[in-house]
């Protein structure tokens, strides 16, 4: 009987090590380096101070035993010291260095795994606040949410589906973990990469971006193929297309769609929609432009709170300066 518990020992400490892709020797090594601290601590108990380096602990992976053994001056295998009972305490602590190695296994695999989807997006579900912190399950791990990486028109719950841009793993002093943002630009085009199958086949692309999530996001699209109309690819058919990113960004925020043109003066009137019929003044030196808007069209071109100018900014690269084609009225924007 005890020669069938030992195979079964060794029989399941190579299944482990198969499954979890871990080397039966790291387990081994471990093993033996928990076996040293767990008998200084029973010596301790005892009231003895030892010191590890005077030891030597042996697992032995075809029998499955356990000795601690003293260490001769030249580093080798002396007396077995093994106190009686230890088998039990040997165990338990094989067993806690087992389930331990899984664990580190199994996250340092999602990790590799996660790392190979940096920069892509993933469905899913809000399942804990962690302080400022929103933590989520994105299928076979949990992802933070900075609060920097939060839209501020999401109004998070606990078991809320959403979609996150898987941006970074990143160290903390809990390990590694993989960082998720609903804020970050990359969100908005790899929600159009899978709505519309121009941007997967590479027939659109996206060539500018601005965006400040929750309120409005700013494109500017090209085709890289003969007869593909890269704004009318992006909106959709009745606007589906896009009305299926703004559902997915929490339904209020606003995509505008534009076509992009090494034309200054014509992608930044472009960039200030949805206002129209607008007039753009540039100083090259400067990198500056006054843009002249007819007057019923300025609240528009301005946007709530300067938002549409300043993303107008923000995608250009260039400082817009708003004008009033009948009326004094204008609006700076500076960096």
């Amino acid at each position: 009987m005890p020669a069938q518990v030992r195979s079964e020992f060794a029989l399941a400490l190579n299944q482990v090590a198969s499954e979890r892709n871990i080397s039966v020797e790291s387990i081994i090594a471990t093993i033996e380096e928990a076996l040293l601290m767990a008998y200084r601590k029973d010596r301790s108990m005892s009231g003895e101070t030892v010191e590890v380096e005077n030891f030597i602990a042996k697992a032995d992976l075809n029998t499955g035993e356990f000795h601690i053994y003293l260490k001769k001056a030249d580093g080798t295998i002396g007396e077995n010291i093994t106190p009686p009972g230890f088998g039990r305490i040997a165990a338990q602590t094989a067993g806690q260095v087992l389930r331990q190695k899984i664990r580190e296994a199994e996250k340092k695999a999602v990790i590799e795994d996660f790392t190979q989807r940096i920069g892509t997006i993933a469905p899913g579900t809000v399942v804990r606040f962690d302080g400022p912190n929103i933590v989520a399950d994105i299928g076979k791990a949990e992802a933070v949410m900075p609060p920097q990486e939060q839209n501020p028109m999401d109004h998070y719950r606990l078991g809320q589906k959403l979609t996150f841009y898987i941006k970074e793993i990143r160290e903390s002093n809990r390990g590694q973990e993989v960082i998720i943002s609903r804020a970050s630009e990359n969100l908005v085009i790899e929600l159009f990469r899978k709505e519309v199958p121009e941007f997967q086949s590479g027939a659109v692309e996206v060539k500018l971006i601005a965006r400040e999530a929750g309120g409005r996001t700013k494109l500017a699209v090209i085709s890289t193929q003969s007869g593909v109309d890269p704004v009318g690819a992006s909106v959709g058919q009745k606007g589906v297309r896009v009305q299926s990113v703004i559902n997915e960004l929490g339904g209020n925020e606003k995509v505008d769609i534009i076509q992009y043109t090494e034309d200054s003066a014509t992608l930044i009137a472009a960039a200030l929609a949805p206002a129209k019929d607008i007039e753009v003044i540039l100083d090259e030196k400067e990198q500056s432009a006054v843009a002249i808007v007819p007057d019923d069209q300025l609240s528009l071109a301005i946007g709530r709170d300067g938002q549409n100018v300043r993303l107008a900014w923000k995608l250009t690269k260039w400082k817009i300066d708003i004008k009033g084609k009948n009326s004094q009225t204008t609006e700076n924007v500076a960096e």
